[in-house]
């Protein structure tokens, strides 16, 4: 399977890459919550999301392969049907998810770090 090359330089490729494990993760967390659906019921609401979203998910492999806006826009659907009807049911839930904030923000912070770093001047000593 050919993937495209991203033609926007170095912060392309990392989004490129990014945005596609994200996707994986998501169409593994959904996938599994569908899973376990017979053990623990989910909502109808939350059933029907979660299928929807995890078709996005996956057809998001093949369609929104050259469309970043379309990556994040899938990306953003997907997290929030999985989110929100949680935390509407339970607001409590709110507290970690803000936690949970601070460690994305710093992941955010190096991949654009990565993004802006430019090619060493020398190659690297072996070992």
């Amino acid at each position: 399977m050919n993937t495209p090359a991203p033609t926007r330089g170095t912060w392309g490729r990392v989004e490129f890459y990014t945005s596609f494990f994200l996707l994986a993760v998501l169409a593994t967390v959904i996938g599994m919550r569908l899973g376990f659906e017979s053990v623990w019921r989910l909502p109808t609401l939350d059933l029907d999301l979660s299928v929807v979203a995890l078709v996005l998910v996956l057809a998001s492999f093949w369609l929104a392969r050259h469309s970043r806006r379309w990556r994040l826009a899938i990306i953003a659907f997907a997290s929030a049907t999985q989110l929100v009807p949680m935390v509407v049911r339970e607001p409590v839930l709110l507290l970690p998810l803000l936690g949970a904030l601070v460690p994305v923000g710093i992941l955010v912070g190096c991949l654009v770090a990565l993004s802006k770093k430019g090619p060493s001047a020398r190659p690297p000593q072996g070992s």
